[in-house]
């Protein structure tokens, strides 16, 4: 039908889209893009993020979580992440932020990466977040359908903008394209217009005079990070799937915890009151350095089974060491790329 109407971008699909969204996630504001990059690039906007700033990540994430602050000229640093969970370390945020203040090097954003579906302790570092003065944008790329603390993974209730993937290999899928969310109007309304070349055709938010009805105006420099109408089409009819698809693959997670149970391997740890979306299914070899950690994967990809590591750690990528970052900077991270992988779900 969208294929066939008058409208296959900016058309009214996109913004049904964002309004079922909203509903689901129990946010205010919704702002679709063409990816989950694109999203966290014009979060960091929309915080104003400069040249000269600070922000922080985990090293266990795909490097889109790093590189949207070097498109904004920050500069990047990372957290350590909790062995158990795979997530960002609250004790390790603390620490580092305590020297960051004596060093006059305090982020202006967090980014908290929900690793495999499953949210990072949120309320812990919202708590930071008040005492250290820093925004917290939620990359939650793989935890749509998610739950913390009783509310939906996207309802902004302890950061000021949560992102979400919606790649095809995500829980739901448009295809490419990505999600923003948050309470704040004005974020919302610096998202919206970032999206679309910086432009507003509301005349009503017009800083001169109108030449006519035809008119617009670009206010700002903004990208073209739009999605069409027809992937929001299919982001509807996803939508519609989201709570049976999140649901089989906790039931997928289950089987995997039962039948790994005798094997010296663990799965990543789902902290209380979170509920995961399981986008994978990761598991931690007990006992393994780099030599054995690439046995069993091998051992694993030649018998069929298609494991993948979920991540190798973003600093020691060839570009972030030749920004100066190397072996040694965060042992936990480093020593997940040495013993873990995810199983097809």
């Amino acid at each position: 039908e969208i294929l066939k109407s008058p409208t296959i971008s900016q058309g009214p699909t996109v913004s049904l889209f964002e309004k079922k969204i909203a509903t689901k996630v129990r946010a205010n504001n919704v702002i679709a893009v063409n990816s989950a990059t694109s999203a966290l690039h014009i979060a960091c906007l929309a915080l104003g993020l400069e040249e000269g700033d600070w922000l922080w990540t985990s090293p266990i994430t795909f490097v889109a979580s790093a590189n949207c602050a070097l498109y904004c000229k920050a500069n990047v640093d990372f957290v350590d992440i909790n062995p158990l969970t795979g997530l960002m370390s609250v004790e390790a945020l603390k620490i580092k932020l305590k020297k960051a203040e004596i060093q006059g090097k305090i982020p202006k954003i967090v980014v908290p990466v929900h690793l495999a579906g499953a949210s990072c302790d949120m309320k812990g570092i919202r708590d930071l977040a008040k005492k250290y003065k820093f925004s917290i944008i939620e990359d939650a790329s793989h935890a749509i359908g998610g739950m913390y603390k009783s509310k939906p993974v996207g309802s902004c209730e302890y950061s000021d903008i949560c992102v979400f993937s919606l790649h095809p290999v995500k829980i739901i899928t448009t295809g490419e394209g990505g999600l923003a969310t948050t309470n704040k109007k004005n974020l919302a309304q610096k998202m919206y217009d970032l999206r679309s070349h910086g432009i507003t055709k509301d005349q009503r938010r017009f800083k001169r005079e109108s030449p006519g009805p035809w008119a617009y105006e670009q206010q700002t420099l903004g990208f073209n990070y739009r999605m069409t109408d027809f992937q929001a089409a299919l982001g509807i009819s996803q939508l519609k799937r989201l709570e049976k698809i999140v649901s089989e693959r906790n039931k997928q997670y289950i089987i995997y915890d039962e039948l790994l149970s005798d094997l010296p391997v663990n799965l990543l740890k789902i902290m209380k009151g979170v509920r995961s979306s399981v986008h994978l299914g990761i598991i931690r070899l007990e006992e393994s350095n780099s030599k054995s950690h690439k046995k069993v994967f091998k051992f694993l990809r030649d018998s069929g089974i298609g494991v993948q590591l979920h991540y190798s750690p973003v600093h020691l990528q060839t570009y972030y060491r030749d920004l100066g970052f190397t072996d040694g900077d965060f042992p936990e991270s480093e020593a997940y790329a040495k013993s873990c992988f995810s199983l097809p779900l």
